[in-house]
């Protein structure tokens, strides 16, 4: 699996550990078809827009029919599925233990408005979990810059923006990016199973390379904030 997806479970396996809580409610914000909340012990509320531009569905963002239909054949632990804007969320304030969202508030124009509804709808005590593009090493610009993309976060820009609605927050750096990273992301295919066995090795290769980077803002792909009520 690539290195972002085992970085992202193991680090909310942990968190539900030491909330220590039997069976926490968490709203997967931004979550469509979210391999990172997939058979975790908890209820899971998954939170998306609908599809509607072409730019949409070719990035798969959003929810469609068909996706809706599959996940809720494949996915047990999934309690509810919301269809909305977050900065436009009509969930009610203290509704969930805690919140994941994985690489979406880069997609969000109003992302003050998106960070505090995220925030309301956390009981006291509970915590919330982001992902974002390193914008200390990753630009948004020039020619591989993605069209969905509002902007790149800096550690400090994410880390003041996150802190007027949360008391505790905790940025770091994560992931080795390079060829490894880049080859590790293809996806898996019986028919190619060269380029198989090929993303299999570059993922095992990243995640060794990825040990001990979050303090280190160049060559790392992402950041991760943890957030606490």
């Amino acid at each position: 699996m690539p290195v972002i997806l085992i970085t992202v479970r193991n680090d909310i396996k942990k968190l539900i550990r030491q909330t220590k809580k039997k069976h926490l409610k968490i709203l997967d914000v931004g979550g469509r078809k979210s391999p990172y909340t997939i058979n975790l012990n908890a209820d899971i509320t998954l939170q998306d827009i609908p599809q509607e531009s072409e730019t949409q569905e070719q990035l798969n963002l959003g929810f469609t029919s068909d996706i809706l239909t599959s996940i809720q054949k494949k996915r047990s632990n999934i309690n509810a599925i919301i269809i909305e804007d977050m900065t436009q969320s009509t969930i009610e304030d203290r509704s969930y233990d805690a919140v994941v969202s994985v690489e979406v508030i880069e997609h969000v124009v109003e992302d003050d408005l998106f960070v505090k509804n995220i925030s309301r709808a956390i009981k006291k005590g509970g915590w919330a979990y982001f992902t974002t593009p390193n914008g200390d090493f990753i630009k948004n610009e020039g020619p591989n810059k993605n069209p969905d993309h509002v902007r790149h976060y800096t550690k400090e820009g994410l880390k003041t923006l996150l802190e007027q609605y949360f008391e505790k927050v905790e940025v770091k750096y994560a992931i080795k990016t390079g060829k490894y990273r880049v080859q590790g992301l293809r996806s898996f295919s019986l028919r190619e199973p060269i380029h198989t066995l090929k993303s299999i090795f570059s993922n095992i290769i990243n995640r060794f390379q990825s040990r001990g980077v979050k303090s280190t803002s160049v060559e790392t792909a992402h950041l991760i904030a943890i957030c606490y009520k």
